[in-house]
């Protein structure tokens, strides 16, 4: 299991290859995220990432982030 903390530096793959940022916040309840609502729970939080190139917003699953 992949335990994320705030201000962990993570990298992740998009559609446009690989993104490296740092998380900004962890959720672990459904929250509402860019008009979506996102699944979470304490077992399978969502981690809320700031790109380092762009500053976009982006939210993930711990499975799809590594560490950096």
């Amino acid at each position: 299991m992949n335990d994320f903390a705030v201000g962990d530096h993570v990298r992740w793959n998009s559609e446009a290859g690989h993104v490296e940022g740092v998380i900004t916040e962890k959720h672990t309840s459904d929250v509402e995220f860019k008009g979506r609502t996102r699944r979470c729970s304490k077992d399978e939080p969502q981690y809320e990432i700031k790109s380092d190139k762009t500053g976009h917003l982006a939210m993930h699953k711990g499975s799809a982030l590594k560490k950096t």
